[in-house]
């Protein structure tokens, strides 16, 4: 039996119903496979993290029953673990990015099948100042979208809210100038966006951007030099065999180990959606930080 104890961490903000249909759905599968099986609803903000760091050592997987935000905290307090146990990741959120990323079906059950018997692979992270992330990095319009999406369309529209907002945020975004230190490498200039990616999806959404890869050892940093609804829809096609360096003449991609992003005045940053960190930030990958499950032939 691969892992004889586990814990189950799932998001206590989701809403009863849901909690009910998400756990019906996953610990029947979970647990005819782990013998001891632990779960635990998070109580508040930060819940998340704090569980994972403190209970991580003790387990051999940690399975995570939540959205973007609650991945975020939980792999937040397991990177700071010495060895962080084997992550499995199944979809109860909005987004749910990274499990996208991995192939993973968005169906709780299928996917808690798919996890018990799939394989293991490393995974990157991306270090960011204190904290850490396992999707991506943004400053400029995407962060400005997640702080300008009301809860009552999130809740109403899902994913779709995020576009209502990107649409009302796309008006009124201005230019910011920035300085970015690349592996040694100095660059300056003027954007809208700047996203750092160690996943390939975001608000659902495949990035058409190709080589970026979870388990490179590299971040891919894009700075989007100017932004209209004609170039989000560009960005968000979901074809992912259109070259980068043909996509947009407003689109700037890079690879590096380190990174350090400044601008003329103090930005907002958004962490695989949640928004608390700004500028200036230092930047690194983390490669093989993580074991993680995923489907088996996919």
């Amino acid at each position: 039996m691969r892992f004889s104890k586990a814990l189950l961490i799932y998001n206590g903000n989701a809403g009863q119903k849901n909690i009910d249909l998400s756990l019906g759905a996953s610990v029947p599968v979970l647990s005819s496979a782990i013998p001891d099986l632990h779960i635990i609803q998070t109580e508040r903000q930060g819940h998340a993290t704090e569980l994972c760091e403190r209970y991580g050592s003790e387990v051999d997987a940690v399975f995570i029953l939540g959205g973007d935000g609650t991945v975020h905290e939980c792999t937040n307090g397991l990177a700071r673990l010495e060895k962080p146990p084997v992550i499995g990741l199944l979809p109860g959120g909005t987004c749910n990015d990274f499990s996208r990323t991995l192939g993973i079906d968005q169906d709780i059950r299928r996917a808690s099948e798919q996890l018990i018997n799939g394989v293991i692979v490393p995974v990157d992270a991306i270090k960011i100042d204190d904290g850490y992330s396992l999707n991506f990095w943004g400053i400029g319009l995407i962060a400005q979208t997640s702080l300008n999406i009301e809860d009552s369309e999130k809740d109403r529209f899902g994913k779709i809210g995020y576009f209502l907002s990107a649409i009302r945020t796309v008006k009124d975004m201005e230019h910011f100038e920035y300085t970015i230190e690349m592996d040694g490498k100095e660059i300056r200039g003027e954007a809208k966006m700047i996203i750092a990616m160690n996943g390939s999806y975001i608000g659902t959404n495949q990035l058409p951007f190709q080589g970026i890869r979870y388990d490179d050892g590299l971040i891919d940093l894009f700075i989007i030099k100017n932004t209209n609804l004609t170039l989000i829809k560009e960005i968000l096609t979901n074809d992912p065999t259109v070259n980068p360096n043909t996509l947009s003449n407003e689109i700037d991609h890079f690879t590096a180990k380190q990174i350090k992003v400044e601008t003329s005045n103090v930005t907002e940053a958004d962490m695989d959606g949640e928004v608390y960190t700004e500028t200036p930030s230092q930047i690194a990958v983390l490669k093989h930080r993580f074991r993680m499950l995923k489907p088996e032939n996919v």
